[in-house]
């Protein structure tokens, strides 16, 4: 059976369906996690979609975070389970400490929805492996609050370590999106297993319904890589 690519649906989550179907398109199985379970049933990687969930109020991802799915995300990625955080999944992979740095209202106070091309920094992570460093790509970005900081070790860190999976290309035809320190839209742990990205590649895997295929390729990559993590579990 092709990788079994979970995507955890939480209380105003609503971006899970597109993620799912973004995992069929590159030839995977979905499959569906309820945010109440704490049950990963077998699943080879997770996504934790885009949208909002409950608690979002007090903080995106705020309380999301202690979910009990979540305390089986947690424990699988620091065994090593590669877990895909698009948008408000990002900001709830800060919120648990699986990434640094946290996600605040954009700069200007504005939701932004836009077809957003970014610059790949790491293609050399479970997610991003179909990518070439350096890669120009586009991906519809929708946010209202989407501005990644990080205290200035941490992005020095990050910096040094190949850690910074997508940065916004910002010139004069596309202005900053949203005020993220130095341009970061994506980030990623030291393995490379555990990817937080602010952009919505799900919404980019054919013509018809986005901006083209360019984030079909952050879904090849974990079905790529999924053999390869497993053995070494």
């Amino acid at each position: 059976m092709p990788g079994r690519i979970g995507v955890v649906t939480f209380p105003g989550s609503l971006d899970d369906r597109d993620a799912r179907r973004a995992v069929r398109r590159a030839g995977g199985t979905p499959v569906a996690l309820w945010h109440a379970e704490e049950d990963l049933h077998g699943v080879d990687a997770v996504i934790l979609p885009g949208g909002f969930s409950y608690g979002d109020y007090l903080r995106c991802g705020a309380i999301a975070r202690f979910a009990p799915i979540m305390r089986v995300v947690v424990d699988g990625a620091r065994d090593g389970l590669p877990v895909l955080g698009i948008c408000n999944g990002f900001q709830i992979l800060c919120e648990a400490h699986l990434l640094p740095g946290a996600l605040i209202r954009n700069v200007g106070r504005r939701f932004g929805c836009v077809d957003q091309p970014l610059i790949v920094g790491n293609a050399a992570t479970a997610w991003t492996s179909a990518y070439t460093s350096g890669q120009r790509i586009v991906v519809p970005l929708k946010n209202g609050e989407g501005c990644y900081l990080a205290d200035e070790r941490v992005l020095d860190e990050l910096e040094a370590t190949g850690r910074v999976v997508a940065r916004y290309a910002v010139d004069d035809e596309h202005p900053d999106p949203n005020g993220s320190a130095r341009a970061i839209a994506g980030v990623c742990n030291p393995d490379g297993t555990v990817v937080g990205l602010m952009p919505h590649p799900e919404h980019a895997v054919e013509a018809l319904t986005g901006p083209g295929q360019d984030g079909l390729g952050f879904f090849t990559s974990i079905l790529g890589a999924v053999p390869g993590v497993l053995a070494g579990r």
